[in-house]
């Protein structure tokens, strides 16, 4: 009888535990997705994370090596400016991306944090003349496939 109250007792403890792992992995995810090979930009690799924190915010962390001077593109921009897309197809300007040279081979790396409201469905880059735009340009530099 004393075996069989504690029996009970450790599975519930143990049906709690695992109630509380589903519950903190649901509320806390982690989704890590590389942006695609770029023709405008072949020497540049990165990835975007997009991570769920507590009551819908979403933290977006970007890292890019091997970009390039945005004014060396074709043809010439003033600025890098991330977007993201939401599953609703909305579209939002996210802020510009600052390259910076960190890497003792003058490898360009750059990152880039921000957060929304919205879920992202897809990140990308475009090269600007104004970052300040609320609709992209058609020069899209790098993107994420759907996350």
């Amino acid at each position: 009888m004393k075996s069989a109250i504690i029996s009970i007792r450790l599975r519930n403890f143990l049906l709690g535990v695992l109630a509380s792992m589903m519950i903190f992995s649901f509320t806390s995810s982690i989704t890590k997705t590389d942006f695609s090979f770029s023709p405008l930009v072949p020497s540049a690799r990165g990835y975007a994370k997009v991570e769920k924190s507590g009551m819908k915010i979403f933290n977006i962390n970007i890292r890019i090596t091997g970009l390039p001077e945005v004014n060396r593109l074709q043809p010439p921009r003033r600025a890098y400016v991330v977007w993201m897309v939401s599953d609703q197809f909305i579209t939002k300007n996210l802020g510009q991306l600052h390259a910076s040279r960190a890497d003792f081979r003058g490898k360009l790396k750059t990152s880039f944090e921000s957060t929304s409201s919205i879920r992202p469905a897809k990140i990308f880059i475009t090269a600007e003349d104004d970052p300040s735009l609320d609709r992209p340009g058609t020069q899209v530099v790098m993107a994420t496939n759907k996350f």
